[in-house]
């Protein structure tokens, strides 16, 4: 046997809330802005429908008279038209005080030092049920796994990832070389002899390299330095170079949090700048949550609103 439900529209249902509450046909005509015939028609099937007059004409000729059976599914009706306008809103209208909703960042461990910290505790002070995920990516699968909604904002390089995403500079930062507040070596502003010199730490995203830019850009210059530790997190980084005579040369965002522990220096050899951006995919564009999610990153990351794509 088919289910009646299919037979009663959205319109049916809100014509005949209108009715009840104004049990009237001109007034309930107006408030749905339909004309008296439209109306009519419509009161015709609801009737069809439940097998109920559900309003008659009242005996002194004005207005309309609810049944019985109208009265008892009067109270049903109104939860109902309220859960079907909640239903219709949960995708167009995005509340972060009461948001429970998972968003998933993916990024490599650079951007997510550098962001992470600032933008978990904004976001968190805004809507506190949120729950952030940061991911490491797989950079042959980002349009798949974005398009697939695995995550909702990859963050990197623009040369990570391939076109057909939409994206946005989120800042533009520069490298500074780091050592321990008391090093031995002091305060003075380091020569490329005394670079050279050195022990280095260096960080290893894929694990276990003991050379990167710093070495290409020296190997320009016919020079070379010491790489004695290589590590493969970020957060490792503060932690050794507080410990012990090592210095190390990062984006200057990370490393500036530091600063009670570490003392900053200009790099003596010229080192590219460099910009990171956030990416997502066309099908979350007007996605309100996610509207509202790239506004607190670009709010933390203090962006200019450059669009790369």
């Amino acid at each position: 046997m088919r289910e009646q439900l299919f037979d009663i529209d959205g319109n049916l249902l809100l014509t005949l809330d209108a009715l009840l509450r104004d049990q009237n046909v001109t007034h309930a005509a107006a408030r749905l802005g339909i004309s008296q015939s439209a109306l009519s028609a419509r009161l015709a099937r609801l009737r069809q429908h439940f097998g109920d007059q559900l309003l008659v004409p009242a005996a002194s000729g004005r207005g309309m008279i609810p049944t019985p059976h109208a009265c008892t599914i009067q109270p049903a009706l109104a939860e109902l038209i309220n859960r079907l306008r909640e239903f219709s809103n949960v995708a167009s209208v995005f509340n972060p005080a009461s948001s429970e909703r998972t968003f998933r960042i993916a990024a490599t461990d650079n951007p997510a030092a550098i962001l992470a910290p600032d933008l978990i505790p904004f976001v968190k002070a805004q809507a506190p049920h949120v729950r952030l995920a940061f991911v490491l990516p797989d950079k042959t699968r980002i349009f798949s796994d974005m398009e697939q909604g695995h995550f909702d904002i990859f963050v990197g390089a623009a040369d990570d990832v391939a076109d057909g995403l939409m994206g946005r500079t989120l800042l533009d930062d520069h490298f500074v070389t780091a050592q321990r507040v008391g090093h031995p070596r002091g305060k003075q502003p380091l020569t490329l002899d005394e670079f050279c010199a050195l022990d280095h730490l260096l960080i290893s995203t894929s694990g276990g390299r003991f050379a990167g830019m710093v070495d290409e850009a020296l190997a320009a210059l016919g020079r070379s330095r010491t790489v004695s530790v290589s590590v493969q997190s970020y957060a490792l980084a503060p932690v050794i170079l507080a410990s012990s005579d090592h210095i190390c040369t990062l984006p200057y965002r990370f490393l500036a949090r530091f600063a009670g522990s570490l003392e900053l220096f200009e790099p003596p050899l010229a080192l590219n700048d460099f910009s990171l951006s956030a990416f997502w995919h066309d099908r979350t564009r007007n996605d309100p949550a996610h509207i509202w999610l790239r506004e607190q990153l670009f709010r933390v990351a203090g962006a200019e609103g450059r669009t790369n794509a």
